[in-house]
């Protein structure tokens, strides 16, 4: 029987199963709804959409782009200022309005010329099994569905909208010792 053992991070400790994983990592691909934003929809008088999003997963997201990680987006929904946000990020992969997400996966794989393992995806609902039951590196926030959350690879400790993505970004630069190349980057 083997026996888990774990490393000591800036969020707590993670077991060396997941770094392993994380140190393989080439793209990173991420929800929107629950996950990049907290998963609230504002909506405006005039029909406009409104969502927040956290600069610190933003800053992460620039850093896994900068040390040389593909980072994509996989959602359900379809929004003009996702759009607007993926541009400021540099964040290249954007797939709106995907019912079936494993599609976009795939077709990810094919375009950048990556194995399942070299993949993380990050999610908060059920939506977000079928791609994240292939991939390397299957993350949920803490905050995700019940029934996702034991499924997941890594669970945050920080909630979707609130910082989890930037605490993956660390996680898999940590794991590939480029954490501290990260320092004094700007956005």
């Amino acid at each position: 029987m083997s026996q888990l053992v774990y490393l000591d991070t800036c969020y707590g400790p993670v077991s060396k199963d997941v770094i392993e994983k994380a140190r393989k990592i080439r793209l990173l691909i991420c929800d929107v709804d629950g996950v990049l934003s907290d998963g609230l929809i504002y909506m405006g008088n005039n029909g406009e959409e409104l969502k927040t999003f956290n600069v610190r997963d933003g800053y992460g997201i620039r850093c896994l782009i900068t040390s040389g990680i593909e980072v994509a987006i996989i959602t359900g929904r379809t929004a003009k200022l996702l759009e607007d946000r993926a541009n400021t990020l540099g964040i290249t992969h954007l797939y709106q309005g995907q019912s079936d997400k494993v599609l976009a996966y795939k077709e990810l794989l094919d375009k950048l010329g990556l194995k399942p393992e070299q993949v993380a995806y990050i999610g908060d609902d059920l939506i977000d099994w079928p791609v994240m039951e292939q991939v390397g590196l299957s993350v949920a926030v803490a905050d995700a569905h019940p029934l996702l959350l034991p499924k997941a690879n890594y669970v945050t400790q920080i909630a979707g909208g609130r910082g989890a993505v930037r605490e993956l970004c660390d996680l898999v630069l940590f794991a590939q010792n480029k954490l501290e190349e990260a320092k004094g980057l700007s956005i």
